[in-house]
């Protein structure tokens, strides 16, 4: 099962907006919102919402792609989120999140018995290649036990 199938068969979010998940690697992660009427907003443009699930959606994407081996001793959870909208979206937008740290950094501190939180940074463009909203995710890998 690929990252994008696992995340649309537990998350009933992004089920539900049917993400398409484009790229998922631990470089990169890169999912679209498809331009779809119930989805918009009172403008015609996707609803901050759906743009915020997108934007974490694809956070969660690269945390999963960076850090998949670890899930047997921590749980990746988001701790904060903060959105900026900056252009008016239209039609289909797509998230790109990268990891603000290095993963064997963030590893490092899991191993060294620490709770490691990292940023990762997501760009919101539309089909024009504008960007229409910038995020970042703090994310945590919380150890079990």
């Amino acid at each position: 099962m690929t990252i994008g199938e696992m995340l649309a068969a537990t998350v009933p979010m992004a089920r539900t907006l049917n993400l398409e998940f484009r790229e998922t690697t631990p470089d990169k992660a890169v999912v679209a919102l498809p331009d779809r009427s119930e989805y918009h907003n009172h403008v015609g443009g996707p609803h901050a919402g759906a743009m915020f699930t997108l934007g974490e959606t694809a956070s969660g994407a690269i945390v999963l792609a960076a850090f998949g081996e670890q899930l047997s001793r921590a749980v990746p959870l988001a701790v904060s989120a903060e959105i900026a909208y900056k252009k008016l979206a239209m039609g289909s937008v797509t998230a790109t999140a990268t990891l603000g740290r290095p993963a064997a950094e963030v590893v490092a501190e899991l191993d060294a018995g620490q709770r490691p939180e990292f940023p990762v940074s997501v760009s919101i463009r539309r089909g024009d290649g504008a960007v229409t909203g910038e995020m970042t995710v703090i994310w945590t890998l919380r150890p079990n036990g």
